[in-house]
């Protein structure tokens, strides 16, 4: 590794290096719009990356339709991935950054590098491990996460199969998100936020030019998960080169900041990824309801992320670095400013977001997925889900940015007993509404469950002091709220009904819902204005 020292501890630059590699320009002082700036090149990266997510579903669907295939292949990635946000984007994240914004700030260069190098090791040896054991014992671990395949036996013996090709995806992206905090720590947002984009685009060439030289043409998706986390990984090496810190592997289980950040993560896996157990536990769930019932919820799952992912996640990945920093530097007042800011981008956009997807859930699974395989009633199953799951976007969005408050704080009780709590609701929800609704009550369980955790999280903030709304949100309130409302009544009178959507085909839909959509965002954005609302009230402390 070269010796060219780190940059400066308190930069936040995302600028690029000098061509000729060596320190990082000296840093700048924060400026008001820098986790503006941060966001928006997190957003940014993440549109491209929803965009060509749904141009891949579209293409599964139009390939595969929502069949027993499709169902199989779902689980089988669903494992792998709910586990990649468990421990990689969620609770090692979680934990990880906070500690390395202290090193970084508090210790100095030798020890971030010392930091990097043993938690890479600590984590290749137990995610390695787990990989092992998981590929020899993929029979029983679908029947644990889908025990309804069980009485087919060609849904889970295939099932399995796909699962030994996609479990090493845990390790990889794991490690993909490891290197993704390291550079998010030091301001760097774009190269890790870019990552999903190649997942997408592997997956996409693996399904059209892979799955017709198979004699098992859906196992081509399989494959395109493992290439995927090797491409992943892969693009992070040189934005690592440029910071002078490729980790080098040396498992270190003794070192104190390792310890310290495997005790924070083991109960941060409940505490910030209960809504992802509590869909996994949906598709549990939907394994024995009837069949492409966890394609109904999968398609309904993926459009939510759309919005959750451009404005939800891109928040929370910005504000965890500069709410650890402000911690490490007892910045109390820049704390708050910073929960406050995020939560006003949150409202503005979140609510909408879901009231919005509601009213569009036809229109939008009808022109993005209704082609091929995907049929009429499928384009209507998956729709009921989504008007379910789409009232639990903007408390998804509150999750995001209340949770980092509490772990960049390193206080991991309070969101652990939230979540397990949130998540035993969940399950309750589940069992009432299942009976009689299906595979829409499990996904209207999931809105119930996440409004349930998000309200806790305020309340524990509330209680301890640490943020509280403030006498502007009852103004902020009434004006989103009076926008929000006209919004809805644009977009129930100009969208057709239900049969229009399925009887157009092709562009013809997709222009017209990109219209609603334009006409519902303009009539919301002059609304606000109109109502009182100015930009330069989400402008940050």
């Amino acid at each position: 590794m070269s010796s060219s020292p780190l940059p400066p501890a308190d930069s936040a630059s995302a600028d690029a290096q000098p061509a000729g590699g060596g320190a990082a320009p000296p840093p700048r002082k924060p400026a008001g719009g820098s986790l503006w700036r941060s966001t928006f090149i997190v957003s940014a990266m993440t549109l491209l990356s929803r965009i060509a997510g749904l141009v891949r579903d579209m293409v599964f669907m139009n390939l595969f339709g929502a069949s027993k295939l499709m169902d199989a292949f779902l689980v089988a990635f669903k494992i792998p991935n709910f586990l990649r946000r468990l421990f990689a984007e969620g609770a090692f994240s979680q934990a990880f950054v906070p500690v390395l914004s202290e090193v970084r700030t508090q210790r100095g260069d030798s020890e971030v590098r010392r930091l990097i190098d043993h938690v890479a090791g600590s984590l290749t040896v137990i995610l390695g491990a787990l990989t092992v054991v998981s590929i020899v014992f993929s029979p029983a671990i679908i029947f644990i996460f889908a025990p309804g395949f069980r009485g087919d036996e060609l849904k889970f013996d295939l099932a399995a199969d796909m699962l030994r090709i996609t479990f090493p995806y845990l390790l990889l992206i794991s490690l993909t998100a490891f290197a993704g905090g390291i550079l998010n720590t030091y301001g760097r947002f774009g190269a890790s936020s870019f990552t999903p984009v190649l997942m997408n685009l592997s997956m996409i060439a693996c399904a059209v030019w892979l799955s017709p030289l198979l004699s098992t043409p859906i196992m081509a998706l399989a494959w395109g998960v493992l290439i995927a986390g090797v491409v992943q990984l892969g693009f992070q090496w040189w934005p690592l080169r440029q910071l002078n810190l490729v980790p080098r592997i040396r498992p270190d289980f003794k070192d104190p900041d390792v310890k310290r950040i495997l005790t924070l993560m083991v109960p941060a896996m409940f505490g910030v990824s209960v809504s992802q157990i509590n869909l996994l536990l949906d598709t549990i769930l939907a394994s024995f309801l009837v069949e492409g019932s966890v394609s109904w919820l999968y398609t309904a799952d993926r459009l939510t992320e759309l919005p959750l992912g451009l404005i939800g996640i891109a928040v929370a990945t910005v504000i965890l670095p500069t709410l650890s920093t402000k911690h490490a530097q007892k910045s109390d007042a820049e704390f708050r400013g910073t929960i406050d800011w995020a939560l006003k981008v949150i409202v503005m956009v979140g609510l909408p977001a879901s009231l919005a997807m509601g009213v569009l859930a036809e229109p939008l699974i009808a022109s993005l997925f209704h082609h091929g395989k995907f049929d009429d009633n499928a384009v209507i199953q998956s729709a009921m889900a989504l008007q379910a799951l789409a009232g639990g976007i903007l408390a998804f969005m509150l999750i995001k940015v209340f949770a980092p408050a509490f772990y960049a704080r390193q206080d991991i009780r309070t969101p652990v007993r939230i979540g397990i709590i949130a998540m035993v609701a969940n399950m309750v929800f589940n069992l009432m509404l299942v009976w009689h609704l299906a595979h829409v009550g499990l996904s209207l369980a999931s809105t119930l469950s996440a409004f349930l955790n998000a309200g806790l999280l305020y309340k524990g903030l509330h209680q301890r002091g640490i943020y509280r709304l403030e006498a502007h949100w009852a103004r902020l309130a009434l004006r989103f709220l009076a926008a929000n409302a006209l919004m809805v009544a644009v977009l129930l009178w100009i969208t057709p009904d239900t049969a229009w959507w399925l009887d157009n085909q092709g562009w013809s839909r997709v222009g017209w819902v990109l219209l609603i959509c334009a006409a519902g965002a303009a009539t919301y954005g002059i609304a606000l204005l109109a109502a009182g609302f100015r930009p330069r009230e989400l402008r940050h402390p």
